[in-house]
């Protein structure tokens, strides 16, 4: 269903994408961000997943300023890598990125949302406060996202996070609800990427139910 493309963030940066288009004609656009793994091949069903729904979905290779066509699996040594080229890239480069896709899909005439996972789930909340033309955005368990509570987000946001994720404590979500008390927040009984189902944390019943919350959420704001 997808295809690569290329894309140019604003600092000459070249970078591949994988875009998943509808059979039909699109209701919007997604940027699809992904977790430390690349976009590997559960990232691209995501996109597959969303073009089902109707939406062209676009996952930027955010990881290509260091490797290109980077794209991992979860073994215990593909977490390490995926955590040491996370560290090369500053967090800034990444929101520029992000920001090439979300101009991308726009220069479709298409009204455009983020959803994130992981370290994707902190882009789509800085993309939400630092990018414009997002009409909504979607983060899952994204672990940075109370270090960087403060800023306002442009468009309404929905997070959503695991009760007994070991690497997002219960302190986090009281941070960001503190800073922004009406902004919805979903807690699931479940741990650190339950969405994903490659992994063994995955926990199909919240994986469902996040997933109907986010496409109910996408079309009251993006159509």
């Amino acid at each position: 269903m997808g295809e690569t493309i290329t894309l140019v963030a604003e600092d000459g940066q070249r970078l591949t994408g994988y875009r998943a288009a509808p059979p039909r004609a699109p209701r919007a656009g997604l940027v699809i961000v992904q977790e430390i793994f690349g976009v590997n091949a559960h990232i691209k069903r995501v996109c597959d997943g969303f073009a089902a729904d109707g939406y062209v979905a676009l996952a930027p290779g955010i990881f290509e300023r260091v490797e290109p066509g980077f794209a991992i699996g979860y073994k215990p040594e593909d977490i390490e890598r995926g955590r040491a080229v996370r560290m090369k890239i500053p967090l800034e480069d990444m929101v520029k990125d992000v920001r090439a896709a979300v101009k991308a899909l726009a220069a479709e005439k298409l009204k455009v949302g983020v959803v994130g996972y992981c370290l994707g789930g902190t882009l789509a909340w800085l993309a939400a406060t630092r990018i414009d033309a997002v009409a909504c955005a979607v983060g899952y368990y994204g672990g940075g996202i109370a270090d960087t509570a403060n800023e306002t987000p442009r468009c309404p946001v929905l997070l959503h996070f695991g009760e007994t994720d070991q690497s997002i404590p219960k302190e986090h979500h009281a941070k960001v609800r503190a800073a922004h008390p009406t902004l919805p927040m979903h807690i699931y009984p479940a741990g650190h990427g339950f969405n994903c189902d490659e992994r063994a944390s995955y926990h199909e019943p919240s994986a469902i139910l996040a997933r109907s919350r986010t496409l109910d959420f996408v079309r009251r704001h993006l159509g």
